[in-house]
């Protein structure tokens, strides 16, 4: 065979390999188990959300029930691009807290899926990972309320209670970093369906970035301020995507939930969005539901 054969013939088997490597999905692990709302109900939903996308294979990691023996279970957050958590409940093992924290130092990916920020509110690592959190005792000695007031975030450090919602009801979600790769690209005002608006957050609020807000209405039992709905966050050289909507099932059939979850995700996961925005993305009128 000729040189140039040779060289032919090695170029489409380099140029395949690297398409083939390319088409690989990224590795995403959901942990669930425990949880003040239905995991057995969204982390199907939430698995089914990121595989549509062609870019993940997930697996899913469930905890012991509350008050079982924990010590059995250790998954391994090193072995995935990305880690969801849909978990709040029970204390990890000690041996488990620090596999996460090494994971996130290492340039891990983590996404904090709505009441998984009411998790863990004496670990302070993890605290650190989700910037601000609420219910389990969290106050101000947890650190300030995130509020977004005249063009910015301002660490509020008034005593108070951390977490908290009225009735859920449909509202808006205004975007404050649109050039940010999860929020490039989406209407500056955008409608969600019907959900918990979380109120009240507090925590470090360290290396935190606040994506969009919604007012938290004072007739509809909220703070009257404008509340953290999209955040990323640095922890060690890795990734946080909080988002505190999707309450449930019904929840996360909000295209205003799918989009940002899908592309918080894989931003988690790589630092860029390659998700587009779909077609049928809400404006600022209405929320707009997938059957």
């Amino acid at each position: 065979m000729s040189n140039r054969r040779i060289f032919l013939a090695l170029s489409l088997i380099v140029f395949c390999a690297t398409a083939l490597t390319a088409a690989e999905p990224m590795k995403a692990l959901i942990v669930d188990g425990q949880n003040n709302h239905k995991w057995q109900e969204t982390t199907p939903v939430l698995k089914r959300l990121l595989e549509e996308t062609g870019l993940f294979t997930v697996d899913v990691a469930t905890s012991p029930a509350e008050g079982e023996d924990m010590s059995r279970f250790k998954p391994d957050f090193a072995a995935y691009d990305v880690v969801v958590s849909n978990y709040t409940g029970d204390s990890w093992p000690e041996e488990i807290n620090q596999a996460l924290i090494d994971y996130m130092n290492a340039g891990g990916g983590l996404v904090i899926f709505h009441a998984a920020n009411n998790a863990f509110p004496k670990w302070k690592e993890y605290n650190e990972m989700i910037a601000v959190g609420g219910w389990g005792g969290r106050n101000e000695e947890s650190g300030p309320y995130l509020r977004w007031r005249d063009g910015k975030v301002v660490r509020d450090r008034i005593p108070g209670k951390g977490g908290g919602h009225g009735p859920q009801h449909e509202f808006q979600i205004t975007v404050r970093e649109p050039n940010h790769p999860i929020t490039k690209g989406l209407p500056p005002v955008f409608m969600h369906s019907a959900d918990e608006l979380y109120s009240w957050l507090r925590g470090p609020a360290k290396n935190v970035t606040v994506l969009a807000t919604a007012f938290s209405d004072a007739e509809k039992k909220g703070s009257g301020e404008h509340e953290p709905m999209l955040m990323t966050i640095s922890y060690g050289k890795g990734r946080v995507f909080h988002t505190a909507i999707g309450h449930a099932a019904v929840q996360c059939a909000s295209v205003a939930f799918i989009t940002t979850f899908q592309r918080g995700t894989e931003w988690a996961a790589t630092g860029k969005v390659t998700i587009p925005v779909p077609d049928d993305f809400p404006g600022p009128d209405a929320p707009v539901v997938r059957e």
